[in-house]
């Protein structure tokens, strides 16, 4: 009966409470796109049919007394006198656009096998107003691996009808324990290969009627809905050329299994940055250890962590006190303050040893207007058989991480031998905590995920490219370390990953389409944080002054040993500044429309 045309999910209750739940929708559009708000005792609804009467024109209706179901119903007009006093609101409906997914060439497993589609409860809150408190409800659809991005731009334009999916992948994040046992409508079955994609839900309408109690209240029974005179889009989808408005997805995770979607304005601006840190002016061959992408999916990844552990510290100057060079603080703490102003949790650890003239530094930054707070410093030492799993999760539970994500920036590697060394083959492990333990602990607890940048191949994380670094580095086969992260940034010099890592979750989160997907399509988009985060980018003068402290505390440039204003042998004016800009300038370039 409804083939071809626009269906609406029906929420019903008193008119005192219709204020509060329209400004409810409004802050939770994602799941409750509110298409028309009636007057109380308006029975028709003109924008959406010619004749209509929401008494009756619903297959079936659930009844409500003080957020408990007390039965269905097949038509409400026992209730005439009652609905004179109760505003009808009208929400867009899903179903709307599963012909734009099947044209898109996605198939829809739960009309392949004749069912209603899953719904699910979440532990996702929405926007609370008024008495209108709840968490969302999502349906889900299984859907090919090499399809999502298609399904993903298919929905994406149909905000009236939940737009795009809001998780994609693992539904244990969103508080999911069983998808074999839909909260709502039917279980489906996926093939194999196929991943579990979710978008925001009307059924949210019926939880937020629940948790505000209305003495009597109506929604549609889920699956049934409104049916309207409004012909669903049924040409072919155009393809959208506006980079802004097209969606791409990217895998961040396999375990849990998590995928996360960015604007291709967006992923092209981080491609840049990634090429432009790539340059070797070293002339070391860094380029054989390149992975495309690392530096957009390690961000994507940092955008959804709530917490993020730093490490640094690479005392290659064996001979000096104190041994450390000039690279690997400066991005460490570009990445702070990005993650700082984010209002992610962030912390930083390196050696024990080291920690005092640390503290200084980050004291110094925080004075000199580069960090916003302090940041907490820490060490660890593996004394223990179950120290890492203290160190990194709750009371020692992996099921607990107290961190989402560990970064490593030019911190010192072990190599395959168990020694830790810098690019003149000098032995340095004397003067390096345990910290790569950290890492391959993390690498078994599901839910932390690790970064590793570097700028030679014998820096902690970057053993995913170990075989690169022994077949075309310097000392390769002594000096590669050993241990691996999900993700190897490799960069000319380690700073400019940093740097790059900073701005690209400054340019994730201005994204909408990125935005959206954090927010889960709930609450209001973040307009108003954008100039923090912009004040938190790297700039010149702001690594000048960070340069300037490090040499107050005697710190060195790696390959010189120059107690001077330079890094890795390389002036800050003009390479490390001409960098700075460069980087800059791509971030905050306008994005072109098509």
């Amino acid at each position: 009966m409804a083939e071809g045309y626009k269906q609406a999910n029906i929420v019903i209750f008193h008119k005192g409470l219709a204020d509060d739940f329209e400004k409810f929708c409004h802050a939770n559009s994602g799941p409750l796109p509110l298409l028309y708000r009636s007057q109380p005792g308006e029975w028709k609804c003109t924008i959406l049919t010619d004749n209509s009467d929401i008494r009756t024109d619903c297959p079936q209706y659930c009844k409500f007394q003080c957020g408990n179901f007390t039965g269905y119903k097949s038509d409400l007009l026992e209730y005439t006198k009652e609905m004179e006093d109760m505003t009808t609101f009208y929400l867009g409906c899903s179903f709307a656009f599963e012909q734009a997914i099947l044209k898109a060439g996605v198939p829809i497993r739960n009309v392949e096998q004749k069912r209603n589609v899953s719904m699910y409860k979440t532990s996702v809150p929405c926007r609370e107003v008024g008495r209108f408190q709840c968490n969302m409800v999502v349906s889900m659809t299984p859907v090919p691996e090499r399809k999502l991005d298609a399904v993903a731009q298919a929905t994406h334009p149909a905000r009236d009808v939940h737009g795009a999916p809001v998780h994609i992948g693992h539904p244990g994040l969103i508080g999911i324990q069983d998808l074999s046992r839909p909260d709502y409508g039917d279980p489906v079955q996926p093939h194999q290969g196929d991943v579990p994609v979710f978008w925001a839900c009307g059924v949210t309408g019926v939880e937020a009627v629940q948790s505000c109690k209305p003495p009597l209240a109506f929604t549609y029974s889920p699956g049934r809905m409104f049916i309207t005179d409004c012909k669903r889009n049924e040409s072919s989808p155009v393809p959208n050329t506006d980079p802004a408005e097209t969606v791409q997805t990217f895998c961040i995770s396999q375990n849990p299994l998590h995928y996360s979607v960015a604007s291709a304005a967006a992923v092209q601006k981080i491609r840049a940055l990634e090429c432009h840190i790539g340059a070797d002016p070293g002339d070391r061959g860094i380029k054989a250890l390149f992975i495309q992408d690392e530096l957009l999916k390690a961000s994507l990844c940092m955008s959804h962590a709530a917490s993020v552990l730093i490490t640094t510290g690479f005392p290659t100057h064996f001979n000096q006190d104190p041994p450390e060079e000039t690279d690997g603080p400066p991005g460490a703490i570009a990445m702070a303050a990005m993650l700082q102003a984010l209002k992610k949790q962030v912390a930083i650890v390196t050696d024990h040893r080291a920690l005092e003239m640390n503290k200084k530094i980050i004291e110094d930054a925080v004075e000199q207007g580069i960090l916003r707070t302090q940041v907490p410093l820490l060490s660890f030492q593996d004394d223990s058989q179950d120290s890492t799993l203290r160190f990194l999760c709750q009371d020692g539970n992996p099921q607990t991480p107290r961190y989402d994500h560990l970064v490593a920036i030019e911190r010192a590697g072990r190599a395959a031998d168990g020694n830790y060394y810098n690019m003149r083959k000098v032995n340095i492990k004397h003067l390096v905590d345990p910290i790569d333990t950290l890492f391959t602990s993390a690498s078994t607890i599901p839910g932390i995920m690790t970064t590793g940048i570097g700028d030679g191949g014998n820096e902690l994380g970057m053993g995913k490219v170990k075989e690169a670094v022994r077949k075309f580095m310097p000392h390769g086969e002594l000096v590669a370390c050993d241990v691996g992260a999900d993700f190897a940034i490799t960069a000319g010099v380690s700073n400019w990953g940093g740097y790059a890592v900073s701005c690209a979750l400054y340019i994730l989160n201005c994204c909408p389409i990125h935005d959206r997907y954090l927010r889960k399509a709930v609450g209001f988009p973040r307009h108003s944080e954008q100039d923090s985060w912009a004040s938190a980018l790297p700039t010149v003068t702001k690594e000048e002054k960070l340069l300037e402290i490090l040499v107050k505390y005697g710190i060195r440039s790696g390959k010189t040993g120059n107690l001077g204003m330079e890094v890795d042998g390389l002036p800050f004016y003009d390479t490390h500044s001409a960098m700075i800009q460069q980087l800059r300038d791509i971030t905050l370039q306008p994005v072109a429309m098509a």
